[in-house]
């Protein structure tokens, strides 16, 4: 009984799993055929949503086939399309309706801007302002040179600030189109903004110098309006004021007047502005108008009398300021108009900085700033021992050196780079150490090497002269000679007294690329000077038959290359060959005639060519030479003249001849560099008298 009972029971069980699981099975059928249903139903109105969201009733939902958020559906991505035409569509329909209440609203808005209430005039200007905001109406109203004049009239004659502020934004939007700028300076708004540049109001100020700005960017004539208006007296003060953005449009348009026109230049000068932009420099840190003043300066920095007042208002150190910053265009900016201002600070005080700085950035391989800081350098070394001094310190001849082994054929590298060079070999106390560097680094081989073709003359004449300095220094004679020197040098002294004899003589001087031959010849004529206190090198030179030519400039119209030819003729004369070879190409007529030279340098460098040439001959005609000698030195003053002439009658006949070593330094301009080698007894004899012993210091009579 009990087996029959479990049998029934577990077949009911399962009879009601069955019949379960067919239930389930048929609500299943039922969902799916309901969906399937409901998708059909829907598949309008899911595209319908996709492509008209605002046509859903709240509270809908709508079924979608999205099965994950990342990925839109088909339906989905075709319906961009129809939303932004659907959008275009709608601004099209705004766009009209704007457009026909502007042009409605135009006629009567003109008129009440001409009203003689000014709180007509006001509200009027408010409205004008608020359907400039979209560009629809803004367009209706630039269309009209009655509505933009009314709002030029009505900024301009109205007391009241805020009428004054709504016609200035009026403005100020009108001008972001060509069109607005266009009616704008054609209804005289340029006057106007002009004298809103002296309102109280910060805002009307904004207005009106962007709105300027914008005019001098883009409208062809508004350039000369503004300076007609005296624009440039009023934006100068501006400088003063402290909103950094405000100052940025301010030199920017000052910047654009300015440039390539010299009244402009003079008038901000004459307003103060040189100062007041260097302030900036020196006090505001906003990248953009840093840039935007130097931009200023930098126009202002060729302008002869701009120039002094920049460096003197400290704009040498404010730029300096910011060589080293992150903004490479501000950089490029203050070394432009640091090496334009650069010719006028040669006297200025507290520099060291920016010399250690531009030392350090001959390391660059720009050539823009290779280009800048070479040029800054040779400028602020020239004349100024204490400069000199600081950037020889700073290793400065070594990173000129690299900078002209970098500059390869860049004349604008190599010109200013050996310039500087040139002066830190010179006149002062570490110039001795500059020389001695130039050598040690291996600059000579580099600096030899420019000397050849083709010629950029202006670099030939710096490097004669550099190597007329480093010649001075006894250490570096025998790596000149070595690097071939002595050929160049001739070489270039023929082809540029070549070129001097091909055009006459006179008044009439020869140019290659700005620089005169003379100055060559004068250049290479000092440098073998100098090379030849070498006996080495002094047998170089002589053999490479230039005396005849070295007596040939004794006829020279220039008495610089007098002074340099008859100073290299007294070096050669202290080899006997040589003396004999300059009295065989009759030196003696020309150098008896430069003993009358006013010139001190001629006067003495002739007398001792003329004595030591004289040594071998006779008597009578060495007491001739002696007597013409001291008659030419001491003519100005008769007392010693008359004891000398007496001392050389009565002792002539009993001394012998001799030649002392004269001192074979080259002679500048006014400036002897001499020993003196006299006699004691004869030293004595004139040492009350300054010409007199000009001669004692070369010569010693026998």
């Amino acid at each position: 009984f009990l087996t029959t009972t479990t049998t029934t029971t577990i077949i009911i069980i399962i009879i009601i799993i069955i019949i379960t699981l067919l239930l389930l099975l048929l609500l299943l059928l039922l969902l799916l055929s309901y969906m399937e249903a409901q998708y059909s139903l829907t598949r309008a109105q899911r595209v319908r949503a996709a492509m008209f969201p605002e046509t859903i009733v709240e509270g809908e939902t709508v079924l979608t086939a999205q099965s994950s958020p990342d990925q839109p559906t088909n339906v989905q991505r075709l319906a961009e399309p129809s939303q932004l035409l659907k959008t275009a569509i709608v601004h099209l329909i705004n766009y009209q309706d704007d457009a026909e209440l502007a042009t409605r609203a135009v006629p009567e808005l003109t008129k009440l801007l001409a009203d003689e209430d000014q709180v007509v005039v006001n509200k009027a200007a408010m409205i004008v302002n608020q359907l400039t905001r979209k560009e629809a109406s803004r367009r209706v109203l630039i269309q009209s040179p009655q509505m933009v004049s009314a709002v030029v009239r009505a900024m301009q004659n109205t007391g009241d600030l805020e009428t004054a502020r709504c016609a200035a934004s009026v403005l100020h939007s009108l001008s972001h189109q060509r069109e607005g700028l266009l009616a704008i300076f054609k209804s005289g708004g340029i006057p106007a903004l002009v004298r809103m540049l002296s309102s109280p109001m910060e805002s009307v100020l904004f207005y009106a110098i962007t709105t300027l700005h914008n005019l001098l960017l883009h409208q062809e004539g508004a350039k000369m309006a503004v300076r007609l208006a005296d624009g440039l007296q009023r934006m100068v003060p501006l400088l003063k004021k402290t909103n950094p953005k405000f100052l940025a449009i301010t030199t920017d348009c000052l910047q654009l007047l300015s440039y390539a026109n010299q009244e402009s230049k003079l008038i901000i000068l004459a307003n103060a502005g040189p100062e007041s932009l260097v302030f900036i420099m020196r006090n505001y840190n906003y990248e953009k108008l840093l840039w935007t003043t130097s931009r200023v300066l930098k126009v202002l920095s060729v302008c002869p009398s701009n120039k002094p007042a920049i460096v003197d208002a400290g704009g040498m150190q404010a730029l300096g300021q910011h060589l080293t910053g992150s903004s490479q265009r501000l950089t490029q900016n203050c070394l432009w108009t640091l090496r334009n201002l650069s010719d006028a600070a040669t006297k200025q005080e507290g520099l060291d900085g920016l010399l250690q700085i531009l030392v350090s950035q001959l390391g660059s391989d720009d050539v823009n700033m290779l280009t800048c800081a070479t040029g800054i350098l040779s400028n602020l070394t020239c004349n100024n021992a204490r400069n000199k001094a600081l950037v020889t310190q700073s290793g400065g001849v070594e990173a000129l050196i690299h900078a002209v082994l970098r500059a390869g054929e860049k004349e604008d590298v190599a010109e200013p780079a050996i310039c500087a060079l040139r002066h830190l070999t010179s006149r002062h106390l570490d110039a001795e150490l500059a020389q001695n560097a130039v050598r040690l680094h291996y600059g000579i081989p580099a600096i030899t090497k420019l000397l050849g073709q083709p010629h950029y003359w202006p670099v030939v004449k710096a490097t004669v002269g550099l190597i007329r300095n480093l010649a001075l220094c006894p250490a570096n004679q025998a790596p000149l000679r070595e690097s071939g020197t002595i050929p160049r040098l001739i070489n270039l002294l023929l082809k540029a007294h070549q070129e001097t004899q091909r055009h006459g003589s006179g008044a009439q001087q020869t140019y290659q690329d700005g620089v005169r031959m003379e100055e060559i010849v004068e250049g290479c004529t000092g440098a073998l000077h100098i090379l030849a206190r070498d006996p080495i090198n002094r047998g170089e030179i002589a053999s490479m038959q230039t005396i005849p030519l070295f007596v040939q400039l004794l006829y020279s119209y220039v008495e610089n290359i007098k002074r340099v030819s008859a100073g290299v003729l007294c070096e050669l004369a202290l080899d006997k060959q040589s003396a004999e070879m300059i009295d065989a190409e009759g030196a003696s007529a020309p150098l008896m005639e430069l003993l009358h030279s006013p010139n001190e340098g001629i006067a003495t460098y002739a007398a001792a060519v003329l004595f030591r040439i004289s040594e071998d001959k006779s008597s009578d005609y060495r007491k001739r030479v002696s007597v013409e000698l001291t008659h030419s030195l001491f003519k100005h003053d008769p007392a010693a003249w008359e004891m000398v002439n007496i001392f050389i009658q009565e002792s002539h006949s009993t001394l012998a001849h001799a030649v002392m070593p004269l001192d074979p330094g080259y002679i500048p301009d006014g400036e002897l560099r001499a020993q003196s080698t006299a006699q004691p007894y004869l030293s004595a004899l004139v040492h009350n008298t300054t010409t007199n012993c000009l001669f004692i210091r070369h010569i010693s009579l026998h």
